[in-house]
């Protein structure tokens, strides 16, 4: 019986790696950066599936260069980079690895909320220049409170929820805005549904946990930012391009809003000239929300675990596009 053959578009754990090597005919992108996307089609058109990221567009083209391609199972939870409307039409599974990042992402939300909020780059960046030089003053790196201070979360699902439970060790008024009320999160833990609107101008820090789609692009925009307090900070763990990043700028350097801490960003990596980069009050970090050494390996271990799934004639665990069932019945086993 042939193996599957499977391209992996970047070095992924070791975890989820080995176990698709020994189910599959297996090739792996050997580089740190991603491969072009001529290179993808090329190796696309001999495979039985691709294992992709976040920064590997899927689409039309490739899809057209790949007669074999069966499934593609993604290394993330959202997956706006991969046409799945197209690769349903086609019969082509798609998968993801939700679930397993949810308390990882949360907690990266949280170290940005408090060094944002307590200028921790702008101290450690202080101290690294030479500027400390009078050991203690009234007025150095003043902050803002994090405990009491009121939580907006635009976005209340697995991580949205996640960020809302550790909110409530600080004692904060918890404010949520989504397309779906949660009831639970209201009764577990207090949490207030709120028009966005209201979490916007209510608010002393907001944090953001949508998925990106045709309605939520740009959803904090110019008009947006201006029901925000000049004491609010927000910050950014989902997609970039939520944010309208010319707009949240011109808020930041005039004033309008006390600062911003983001994970993501509309270009990535984010371009050298982009103003953000000359702005104190502003915390940066790249795309790491799910980078612990055990999420990682977890997230392979699922690709791994959806691919054997499909290729023994199972419904793979995190099937996106479940109605591609009716196009493309399940293969025979073949591993």
């Amino acid at each position: 019986m042939r193996r599957p053959k499977v391209y992996v578009t970047r070095e992924i754990p070791e975890r989820g790696l080995k176990k698709i090597m020994e189910h599959f005919d297996t090739e792996v992108w050997p580089e740190y950066s991603p491969p072009p996307k001529k290179i993808i089609i090329e190796k696309a058109k001999n495979v039985d599936a691709l294992v992709t990221l976040l920064t590997d567009k899927i689409d039309a083209e490739v899809f057209d260069a790949a007669p074999n391609l069966k499934i593609v199972a993604q290394m993330a939870v959202g997956y706006d980079n991969i046409d799945v409307e197209e690769a349903t039409r086609r019969g082509i599974y798609v998968t993801n690895t939700p679930g397993v990042l949810t308390e990882t992402t949360a907690d990266l939300a949280w170290a940005l909320l408090m060094a944002i909020a307590r200028r921790i780059v702008e101290a450690d960046k202080y101290i690294r220049e030479g500027k400390w030089r009078v050991a203690w003053h009234p007025m150095m790196l003043l902050g803002r409170d994090v405990y009491g201070a009121t939580l907006g979360i635009i976005g209340a699902g697995r991580i949205g929820m996640a960020v809302a439970r550790r909110a409530k060790g600080f004692n904060m008024r918890i404010l949520y805005y989504d397309i779906v009320r949660r009831p639970e999160l209201e009764k577990d833990i207090g949490a207030e549904y709120v028009d966005l609107d209201t979490l916007l101008s209510q608010s002393d820090f907001i944090t953001i946990h949508v998925p990106l789609t045709k309605d939520t692009y740009h959803m904090i925009n110019a008009e947006k930012l201006r029901l925000v307090k000049k004491t609010a900070f927000i910050i950014n763990t989902s997609r970039g391009q939520v944010i309208d990043e010319k707009a949240l700028y011109e808020a930041l350097k005039e004033g309008r809003i006390a600062g911003a801490a983001l994970d993501v960003f509309e270009e990535e990596p984010i371009p050298m000239d982009n103003p953000l980069l000359k702005l104190d009050n502003v915390v940066l970090t790249p795309h790491i929300g799910s980078a612990s050494h055990e999420t990682r390996s977890k997230m392979a271990e699922m690709v791994a675990d959806n691919l054997i799934a499909f290729f023994e004639g199972r419904v793979p665990p995190n099937l996106v596009n479940p109605e591609v069932m009716k196009i493309r019945p399940l293969p025979a086993k073949s591993i």
